[in-house]
Parts: structure tokens; C-alpha cells; sequence
């Protein structure tokens, strides 16, 4: 064993700038590999945290514009969802997957609690609006029943907000039980809420039916969501949607195939979609980094063909005085591996090292897309485990590279070896 390491270390040495060069086409190769799957599973671990707390099963109907004429009605119409389009999605022909129902309005308005003003975005929503859209509570409590059926005049404030509202001096959850004024009414805020990175951090949330007397928007609502099951393959859900589509334009005077008059968004379908993506982003990494870490294979099958070249003459020696084939195979095996071991272990800290840098200076950093702030990467790092996986894979690619040169080293013919210059 001693003999095999220090002739290893002697061809090395002897070739200290072919074997560097060769190592580092190795190292790179296994430091890309472990960077690529670094920044995808920071983009996966970003989706999943922009997800986290959200109810995927929900639906949510928007109101949109006639693409086509319908029942003697010109194209172009503009449609607006009503309170009593609920009522269809609670009808028994989707009662087989829908749960809860609920519908939403938005608008804005100025509040004001002692000597502090701030805008805000006001919701009138239902209670179940916490559950599907991940809203943390984090002092008093979230809308109920009662104050939906009893129009209570009551809020839940975002921390942000609330921080806006009672002064940087004063603890933000002080401000529950307190009134403040929302417009042109008083409401009494009841609960604290996580504010995400949005540009809605300054949101406030009452009663969806005290709203809508508030407001005196009739029966016009600005949004309809709704929960659902049952619903799990991409052709389920997009057969569903068109079911609801289709009993929501005919109550609207528009065409059922009409995509255009009544938009939803299925976040379901979009969550999935999104994992399929990934999916097939992930595959991408690993091909492209394999393709580049076999760059540094061939690499070494090349440098272990020219050592058997140069050693030619060694290896006829060798074999005249009694080494045997596989005596000459274990020694180019050998020191293949070693370059590629060496080498790749460089690659795979150095890559990890890389993750480490990018999660603590690019990683959790919001970006605004659509109006929406959302994070890219979330810990984009490589467990030990596929760190070291990718470089036991690579020292086995090592070995097959060696493996030619190693096997024409050991048919070389000792009279013919030792001819050779």
C-alpha cells in the first residue's frame, strides 16, 4: 500500500501542471454541480415558504369582460360578480366539492387612531379568509361568525399598521380593543396580523357584510373565493373550472365558453404546475452539471492514456522481472481515483462554501413581481448527504476513466515495452 502511494505521489510530481489542470476541470466540475443544485433548491425552498400557511385548495372568481356576443348581447360587456353568484357554487351541483364560500371587497381608506393617519387597504372579508390565505395572528383574534352576522363594526389590523397607528414608541398590540376610524365610520380593533413582505402591508380586515352596508356596494362583491376537495389531478380541476365558469356566465348573460367573462384562479392547479416546473428544472441542473462533470472526466481518462504512454517502458520492466497484469491495472486504477477523489472533495467544499455565500448574501431577499414582493431563494445550500453522493459518483466515473488506460497498460508486452523510447 505504501509503495502504491508514494508511486502515485512520484507521477504527480512529475507532472504537477497536466495533473493540476486536470484536477481543477474535476473540481470545477463537482463545484458547479453542487452550485446548480444549491440555487434550485433555494428557488424550491422560496415556493414552498411563499405557499407556507396557504390553503391550496381554493378557487378564487374575478370579474371580467365578454369576448363574445351571447343571447342577443354584444361582446365587450363588462361583468361584475354579486353576492348571489355565491349561491350558485353553494348549489348541490358542486356541492360534491366545495366547502366553505366566501366573497371579498377592497378598497382603500384613510385611518386614524389619536394623532396618527395612515392609508390603508381595507378588506371586507368572511372568516375563513384567514385560513385560505395563510394570515397569521399574532395578538387577539381573527373575524368570527358573529361578527358577520351581527355587522359588527370591528378590525383586525396588520402589524405594520398597527406599529403605523399607535407610534414607533408603543408596542403595536396596545392598540387591540382601541377604536380607530376606518373612513368615515369607528371600528374596534380586535386582533393583530403577521404583515407579509407585500406592498399590503398596511392592510386591515373587517367584516365582509359591514363592509358592504358601509359602502352601500349592493349586492357588487370584487372578488368570490371558495374551498374545495375531491379535486386532485390537473384534468379534474381544470374540468371543474369550466363547469363553474360555464353556471356563473349563464347567470350573467354570458356564453359558457366564454373564458373571458369570468376569470379563476385555481391555486391548486397553479401550486402544481409550479411543482412540475421545478421538477423538470431540477432534472436541467443535474444534467448540465453531470455535463460538466464529465469534462472533467474525460480529462482524466486522457492524462491516465498519456502517463501509460510515458511509462511504457516502466511497464515492460515491470512485467519482465514478474508483475502481474492486474499489479499494472491497480496502479493507473489508483491513481485515477486518487486525482478524481482529491480533486472532486475540493470541488464539493469550495461548492458548498459558494451556497453558503449565496444564502447569506442573496438569499432571502424579497423582489417585486406583479405588483407582489416574493422571495427567490430561501437557504439554497446542499445537504452533506447529496454533497457527498455527486463526489461518490464522480470518484466511480473516476474509476471507468481509469479503466481503459489501466487495461491497455496491463496488455502492454514486455519485449515490445521495452523497445519503446
Amino acid at each position: 500500500m505504501r509503495d502504491t502511494v508514494v508511486e502515485i505521489w512520484n507521477s504527480v510530481r512529475r507532472n504537477k501542471l497536466r495533473t493540476c489542470l486536470t484536477g481543477f476541470a474535476v473540481a470545477w466540475g463537482i463545484f458547479m454541480l453542487i452550485v446548480l443544485l444549491g440555487a434550485g433548491n433555494g428557488l424550491m425552498n422560496a415556493v414552498t415558504q411563499n405557499y407556507e400557511g396557504v390553503n391550496l385548495n381554493t378557487m378564487t372568481l374575478y370579474g371580467g369582460v365578454t369576448s363574445m356576443p351571447y343571447g342577443g348581447l354584444p361582446e365587450g360587456r363588462s361583468i361584475t360578480l354579486e353576492s348571489n353568484d355565491m349561491k350558485v357554487l353553494e348549489s348541490p351541483a358542486f356541492s360534491s366539492h366545495v366547502d366553505a364560500v366566501m366573497a371579498s371587497i377592497h378598497y382603500t381608506a384613510t385611518a386614524v387612531y389619536g394623532k396618527n393617519t395612515v392609508s390603508s387597504y381595507v378588506s371586507g372579508v368572511y372568516p375563513e379568509y384567514a385560513s385560505s390565505n395563510g394570515i397569521k395572528i399574532t395578538a387577539g383574534r381573527f373575524l368570527n361568525r358573529k361578527d358577520i352576522e351581527s355587522r359588527r363594526k370591528v378590525v383586525v389590523l396588520t402589524d405594520r399598521l398597527a406599529e403605523l397607528l399607535s407610534g414607533t414608541d408603543t408596542d403595536a398590540s396596545a392598540i387591540v380593543g382601541h377604536n380607530i376610524r376606518l373612513g368615515n365610520a369607528s371600528f374596534k380593533v380586535v386582533g393583530i396580523a403577521a404583515a407579509d413582505m407585500s406592498s399590503d402591508s398596511q392592510q386591515s380586515y373587517a367584516p365582509f357584510t359591514t363592509v358592504m352596508v358601509q359602502n352601500s356596494r349592493g349586492k357588487d362583491v370584487d372578488e368570490i373565493s371558495f374551498t374545495f376537495h375531491g379535486l386532485e389531478t390537473e384534468e379534474e380541476n381544470e374540468n371543474f373550472v369550466d363547469d363553474v365558469r360555464a353556471a356563473v356566465n349563464v347567470r350573467h348573460n354570458a356564453s359558457p365558453d366564454d373564458k373571458s367573462a369570468v376569470w379563476i384562479w385555481n391555486l391548486f392547479l397553479e401550486k402544481m404546475q409550479m411543482d412540475k416546473s421545478l421538477g423538470i428544472l431540477t432534472t436541467g441542473l443535474w444534467i448540465i452539471g453531470l455535463l460538466t462533470l464529465l469534462s472533467g472526466i474525460v480529462g482524466v481518462s486522457n492524462i491516465m492514456l498519456i502517463t501509460v504512454k510515458e511509462r511504457t517502458h516502466e511497464f515492460g520492466i515491470r512485467k519482465a522481472i514478474g508483475a502481474r497484469p492486474w499489479q499494472i491495472t491497480r496502479l493507473i486504477l489508483s491513481e485515477s481515483i486518487v486525482i478524481t477523489a482529491f480533486f472532486g472533495y475540493v470541488g464539493m467544499f469550495t461548492g458548498m462554501i459558494a451556497c453558503e455565500l449565496l444564502d447569506k448574501y442573496a438569499a432571502n431577499n424579497a423582489v417585486s413581481v406583479l405588483g407582489e414582493s416574493v422571495m427567490l431563494f430561501i437557504n439554497p445550500t446542499v445537504g452533506l448527504d447529496v454533497a457527498f453522493q455527486a463526489t461518490l459518483l464522480l470518484v466511480v466515473a473516476g474509476t471507468v476513466a481509469g479503466l481503459f488506460p489501466a487495461r491497455k497498460a496491463a496488455k502492454v508486452r514486455p519485449i515490445e515495452a521495452l523497445r519503446a523510447e
